[in-house]
């Protein structure tokens, strides 16, 4: 519900991104009165009268007709997007607003009302929903994306435009997108592809854009008052939710609050599917005792639950028409979160450990965003400004079977970022992106053995070196050349400078390393170009080249971890960062009801850094955490050559029914010590399809997702060395078996303020663990949902 006084002043808003859409043709029946929007979104309904019926009229926006004596006293006109696909607005590609339409490159965009009908769990089952992002769990307090062959310090997370990588981002399995709350997010998109012209290292495989809600200003002086209230329930790990937001809008002052609580049971898998995947037994601590005990029911996944809570505050103060500051202050806890895949290896005949979690992973972040408008001036007509500092913590916890020592290794990084971005119009037919970039990481880590006996604690060796810091500095531009509608041509480079230093000298009192500093400096020049071409109304092309690059990182020069059971990797400061250069070809047909969109790609990653055997003082094997391991460490050892296909449907049979469906094939080999094996991160062929039943108040889906086997041969050696998470096959190899689940998700408007929504996810109660992932998905799920919004 919404209050509000008249006005003829009007303000016309992208109703997803809430920015002032410029050159809205504003005309009545007889375009005999037409006005047109500012650069600020602003017009002048002065010259109709009351019962004028006006038109709102974009080129990349749906025809808007009203009244002029309907029009909101707020004086908020809101357009939406064109939803085709071909004229949708999409702000990643430059961090400024574009046409869809006229971007080379592949881009999956998700907004609030698909979030909230797909209801995921967490920010990466809305990934996974998308059936082009393939997610990876090691644990149910998880979800890595994979991304064209590409996962983890090779892809790229932001929200509302800061770098959520930091300087310990690995390249073992990532999890961090779990912190970001769907029920805050507005719209999230997907660059499928390098973007490291526009966010620099670690953007090789693609960007992961989330934009969370932005404060609704009432632009009158009137409140405007709006919330939603959710509850959710989930069958298959006992899932109890609950969130809140609400806005308060003023003339120039805008708050938005928004609460999520999540607890999560233990997880329970299907019945029909392999027995390797069964829980069977577990591990209970009593009294300082360790004692394996049977599993009663072992399709429950013991230890896997865990709790979350987000908290989300944005300030929005528009001081002028062409000034607005926007605060965003985010935090995320969540409990301790058992590390599934190591609670279930077994050393000999008994299980490995007695416990394994990552303690509370926490994370801060306030950001403040500056956005000014000008009309003349000879530099830009819009400059935003992003200032941002992030705090993350995260722990390790491990302790192994009967043994009386903890090992707790605690992480924290202070984040520091600041960007300057400018989009300067020069003539109708040419744009100009550019920006500055600076970002500032410090890693604090430290490291402790714990004796459960006697409670005393001894200091150990970290896993990254503490104080060590990691700075990047950069400058890049963006020129689109627009001569008509049916061509456009975007080009861009990016020169990036990044340092990391590090102290290894208290860790050295237990490793014997034969350095004790660290200084990585490396430089990267990076490009893009790319065209789009429509030569008529059904068929558009698309083709983009460019090159990418990932700078070490402080955990790629310092850090000490257990990779696998026998295996330490250790620092090595003689690193270089690692360059993609890549091609993508896209054609999408359009024939009004059918719409198929298609593209395949290949890249080509150079210096890969990757994990090999190594030494130290000339020794392969030391001892770590009480056992003798082969030393391994991060190197430039490696190439890789990856590529892939994907296909998409977007039906229209009849007025109710739609069909959607979207298919990827994901190939490629790496170098490993001269031979070549399969690439780590290229996920099986995978998609879905849907069949949507959509009425005025009630929408229905039904859909398969399905997923292609990989074969023991086409594992890769570090994946085939994890038997334990696999499947045999018939002669015992470690496999990963295709699968295919039947879901059914509904929507029900009861009324204006009621929203109930009701799933059945995984209906044939299939067991199965999707690639590289260490706990089983979930069976049978029955998901209800009730929304109230005010």
């Amino acid at each position: 519900m919404t209050w509000f006084i008249q006005g003829q002043q009007i303000k016309v808003l992208n109703k997803l991104t809430q920015e002032p859409v410029y050159g809205v043709a504003i005309y009545n029946a007889d375009k005999s009165k037409s006005v047109i929007s500012n650069f600020k979104g602003e017009a002048s309904l002065d010259r109709f009268t009351s019962s004028d019926l006006i038109y709102f009229q974009h080129l990349t926006h749906v025809l808007k007709t009203i009244k002029k004596e309907d029009v909101d006293a707020s004086g908020i006109i809101y357009l939406e997007s064109n939803t085709q696909g071909l004229n949708e607005i999409v702000v990643s590609q430059s961090k400024f607003e574009q046409n869809k339409r006229d971007i080379p490159q592949k881009i999956l965009s998700i907004n609030r009302e698909e979030i909230a009908f797909a209801n995921p769990q967490t920010s990466a089952d809305l990934l996974g929903n998308t059936g082009q992002v393939f997610i990876q769990k090691s644990q149910l307090g998880g979800g890595s994306p994979m991304i064209r062959g590409f996962s983890t310090n090779r892809l790229l997370i932001t929200v509302d435009g800061v770098r959520m990588n930091n300087a310990i981002f690995r390249g073992g399995n990532v999890q961090n997108v779990i912190a970001i709350d769907p029920f805050s997010i507005q719209r999230t998109e997907v660059n499928l592809g390098a973007g490291s012209v526009i966010y620099g290292s670690d953007a090789i495989g693609g960007v992961m854009g989330f934009y969370t809600q932005k404060p609704q200003l009432a632009y009158s002086d009137t409140l405007v008052f709006k919330s939603n209230a959710t509850l959710r329930y989930a069958s298959a790990n006992h899932e109890n939710t609950g969130h809140i937001d609400f806005n308060l809008g003023y003339r120039k002052w805008a708050f938005y609050t928004s609460v999520s609580y999540s607890d999560f049971g233990d997880l329970k898998m299907g019945k029909h599917g392999p027995q390797d995947y069964l829980r069977p037994e577990f591990i209970v601590s009593a009294n300082n005792q360790d004692l394996i005990v049977e599993n009663d029911d072992p399709l429950v996944q013991k230890y896997s639950g865990y709790n979350q809570i987000n908290l989300l505050q944005k300030i929005r103060h528009e001081a002028q028409n062409n000034l607005s500051f926007d605060l965003g202050l985010y935090y995320t806890s969540s409990s301790d979160i058992p590390r599934y895949d190591r609670l279930i290896r077994y050393r000999g005949d008994e299980l490995r450990s007695a416990e394994w979690y990552y303690g509370p992973q926490k994370w801060f972040m306030w950001n403040l965003l500056i956005t000014k408008l000008s009309s003349s001036s000879n530099l830009y007509d819009k400059i935003k400004g992003t200032l941002a500092y992030q705090n993350f913590q995260e722990s390790r916890v491990d302790r192994d079977f009967q043994s009386d020592l903890r090992h707790r290794r605690a992480e924290k990084v202070d984040a520091y970022s600041m960007n300057f971005d400018f989009e300067k119009r020069m003539g109708s037919k040419t744009g100009l992106f550019y920006g500055l970039e600076y970002v500032y990481n410090k890693v604090h880590s430290n490291g402790f053995e714990e004796d459960i006996n006697t409670n005393t604690r001894s200091v150990d060796v970290s896993r990254y070196p503490d104080g060590a810091t990691w700075q990047s500095a950069a400058i890049y531009s963006s020129l689109k050349y627009k001569p008509n509608v049916k061509f456009v041509f975007q080009s861009g480079l990016r020169f990036n400078h990044v340092v990391s230093k590090a102290s290894f000298q208290k860790n050295n009192t237990f490793l014997n390393l034969p350095f004790n500093r660290s200084e990585n400096k490396s430089g990267a020049l990076t490009g893009t170009a790319g065209l789009t071409w429509l030569p008529n109304s059904i068929l558009e092309w698309r083709f983009n080249a460019s090159s990418a690059f990932r700078a070490p990182n402080i955990d790629d020069i310092g850090k000490v971890f257990d990779s696998e059971p026998g295996s330490v990797v250790v620092p090595n400061e003689n690193l270089k960062p690692e360059y993609a250069y890549g091609g993508e070809l896209g054609v999408k047909l359009n024939f009004k009801n059918v719409v198929l969109d298609m593209s395949s790609y290949y890249t080509y990653l150079d210096n890969a850094l990757v994990r090999r055997d190594y030494t130290v003082n000339g020794e392969r094997q030391i001892e770590y955490d009480g056992e003798m391991s082969n030393v391994q460490a991060i190197q430039n050892a490696s190439k890789a050559w990856i590529y892939g296909f994907e296909i998409g449907l977007d039906a229209k049979v009849s007025r109710h029914f739609n069909i959607k469906s979207q298919y990827s094939i994901v190939g490629g080999t790496e170098e490993n010590e001269g031979i070549e094996v399969p690439v780590r991160h290229a996920a099986p062929n995978f998609g879905n399809t849907h069949l949507i039943y959509t009425s005025r108040d009630f929408i229905a889906d039904v859909f398969l997702n399905y997923n292609g086997e990989l074969s023991f041969n086409q594992l890769t050696p570090s994946e085939a060395g994890k038997a334990y998470i696999y499947a045999s096959d018939g002669n015992g190899n470690p496999f990963s078996p295709s699968w295919t689940t039947l879901n059914l998700r509904t929507q029900y408007k009861i009324n204006d303020e009621v929203i109930l929504s009701l799933s059945a996810e995984n209906i044939t109660d299939q067991r199965y663990r999707p690639y590289s992932s260490g706990i089983t998905a979930p069976g049978r799920n029955y998901v209800l949902s009730l929304k109230y919004s005010y």
